[in-house]
């Protein structure tokens, strides 16, 4: 049931399609790379994660989620957002706690969320916590039949936790419609994954549950999409869960400001050498594309984080008056007991 797709070839794609992988890559690391400059000016308040050096992973992944479909995300989750079509802007001024981001600045970094544009159930700050939210709700779809698809986000370190094989064994036995993506970069705070745990790929513990499962380069925006594809087909033809596990690189630290000096050298080598935007910009100058129009996607990237940046900054703080407001609902049909 395993897939190794790290060697699967982009000629079968059109050169639009590798665009799209590349500005969508390239907008989230100009995302991440403005909340990092914003942090260190101290214009944020508390910890903020970043995913720069996993951006080919979330771009093929997310390119096979349909407007129907759900998703859950972590803590370092704003690449999701982007590349699910969020607004950049929303985003940024969640990050600074202001009135105008997406859950009116109480949710902060770490839990963005948006029913009504994106079917995003919410990033979550808390280890492992997503899984049960996603396969709940792809319960709820099954019960429903609505022909949506949960895909649940999370790192390596979560697949530690209870949650995982707790809910996977209940998607398992409901063949409940979700997929699994891991984006594995290796470390768990400072705790390399594989000092806590006895397979080589994580994906497989899937198979505990006679769950499919792939592990797939996660610095190749297409590899990720086929495989992502799959699993997506799977889990909406009534098959049950599919999980999938993208090998990705994190560059900075677990927190922007970490030094990371619990990794060694090489780690940073090969993540460099493999960056997924510079592979994927010489695969498209191969292909027939200037380096002048890839640059230009670059400069849009950074001029649209740049009115991001202004916009959140600018933007006011919720009143203080309102702390207590929205902090519970009960007029969602999918979480609503009847």
């Amino acid at each position: 049931m395993k897939t190794l797709a790290n060697k699967k070839k982009t000629e079968k794609y059109s050169k639009e399609m590798l665009l799209d992988f590349y500005r969508t890559m390239c907008r989230i690391r100009s995302f991440e790379e403005h909340a990092a400059e914003c942090f260190t000016k101290g214009m944020l308040a508390g910890n903020i994660h970043l995913s720069i050096g996993q951006e080919a992973a979330e771009a093929g992944a997310f390119a096979t989620i349909q407007p129907q479909d759900y998703f859950t995300s972590t803590h370092r989750g704003h690449g999701h957002v982007i590349a699910r079509g969020g607004d950049p802007k929303l985003a940024m001024a969640e990050l600074f706690g202001k009135r105008t981001g997406y859950c009116k600045g109480k949710g902060g970094s770490m839990h963005i969320a948006d029913m009504a544009k994106m079917n995003h159930l919410g990033a979550n700050g808390i280890v492992g916590a997503g899984q049960c939210i996603s396969a709940g709700s792809a319960l709820a779809s099954k019960i429903m039949g609505d022909n949506s698809v949960t895909v649940g986000c999370f790192g390596d370190g979560s697949t530690n936790e209870g949650t995982f094989h707790e809910s996977l064994n209940m998607a398992a036995a409901w063949k409940l419609p979700m997929v699994w993506f891991i984006e594995n970069n290796c470390y768990g705070v400072s705790t390399e994954i594989h000092r806590v745990t006895n397979t080589p790929d994580l994906a497989t513990r899937a198979a505990a549950y006679d769950v499919p499962y792939a592990v797939v380069d996660g610095t190749d925006p297409v590899a990720v999409y086929e495989v992502m594809t799959a699993a997506m087909d799977h889990a909406r033809s009534g098959k049950g869960p599919y999980v999938v596990e993208a090998k990705v690189y994190r560059y900075q630290g677990h927190y922007c400001g970490d030094p990371a000096v619990y990794r060694p050298a090489k780690y940073m080598e090969d993540a460099l050498a493999n960056d997924g935007i510079e592979k994927l910009g010489k695969k498209l100058m191969d292909m027939g594309v200037k380096q002048e129009e890839l640059d230009e996607i670059k400069a849009a990237a950074t001029a649209e984080m740049d009115e991001a940046v202004k916009f959140a900054d600018e933007s006011p703080y919720p009143d203080p008056s309102e702390v207590t407001d929205d902090m519970y609902t009960a007029d969602n049909e999918r979480c609503v007991a009847r």
